[in-house]
């Protein structure tokens, strides 16, 4: 039994998918229930609005999910927000909205969840909690300052999470990706930010590609299949780690690139 929230994003929409591919049933948990989990058997999934932002709507769905289904094997914080700023162009409302998703809603999910992940342990299996970092908690993209800072926050929350929460069987993990082809990274490079000052994915494809050791940027499905490796038997040992997948990109030395 998983929750991913996000579920309806361009990388919560391929975890749901690939979970429900390797047998689970996933509760995909977003503000809008636009998009679809492709081409996943009906019935094992199930949408619920979620805003994560708000106590009551978090403590609302943990409880439907517990009448539903009793307990709660994988918990997956997907959903998250970016902000194209400097902190001097950054309004105190837009700094407190990232936090209220990226960190204050992982907080609340997790907060929620851990009642019934308990009660998945007692059933003999090991509980997975999977945050979302990002590369840009270790470093920083240009002129996304209150997302970097989030991102920090939640490495933080994770590490301490799998330090009061592993003795009782529950891992916790996040996952820091950097360049991944999905709607937010287009809005990224159409922005005023550091995203190419209006460029299109189009027209900037070779020279994201050239910053990379490997040459390419990542996909929802290499996310997925990370998703799915650490929430399974298999990472019964991984807990408490800060996972980059950026296709080597925070591993070189920027100015070689010049």
């Amino acid at each position: 039994m998983a929750l991913v929230t996000g579920g309806r994003g361009g990388i919560g929409r391929a975890i749901g998918a690939r979970l429900v591919k390797e047998g689970a049933t996933v509760y995909a948990a977003d503000l809008s229930q636009s998009g679809s989990l492709g081409d996943t058997p009906e019935g094992e999934t199930r949408y619920v609005r979620l805003d994560v932002t708000l106590e009551s709507n978090v403590a609302d769905a943990l409880d439907l999910i517990d009448r539903e289904s009793g307990k709660l094997d994988i918990l997956v914080n997907a959903a998250g927000i970016e902000i194209e700023k400097t902190i001097e162009h950054t309004s105190l409302s837009e700094w407190n909205r990232c936090f209220a998703v990226n960190v204050t809603g992982t907080f609340l999910t997790c907060k929620y969840a851990l009642p019934l992940m308990r009660k998945a342990v007692s059933h003999g299996t090991t509980a997975s909690i999977i945050n979302f970092g990002s590369y840009d908690g270790f470093i920083a993209d240009p002129g996304l300052a209150a997302y970097c800072a989030s991102k920090g926050a939640v490495h933080a929350l994770t590490r301490a999470m799998a330090c009061d929460h592993g003795p009782e069987g529950i891992r916790v993990n996040a996952i820091c990706p950097g360049y991944i082809d999905t709607p937010m990274l287009q809005a990224f490079f159409a922005g005023a930010g550091s995203g190419g000052g209006g460029g299109t994915v189009e027209t900037l494809r070779d020279a994201v590609r050239n910053v990379h050791p490997i040459r390419n940027y990542g996909t929802p499905a290499d996310v997925a299949n990370l998703v799915n490796w650490l929430a399974g038997d298999e990472a019964r040992y991984a807990s408490g780690q800060l996972w980059i997948l950026d296709g080597g990109l925070s591993a070189q030395v920027q100015q070689m690139r010049l």
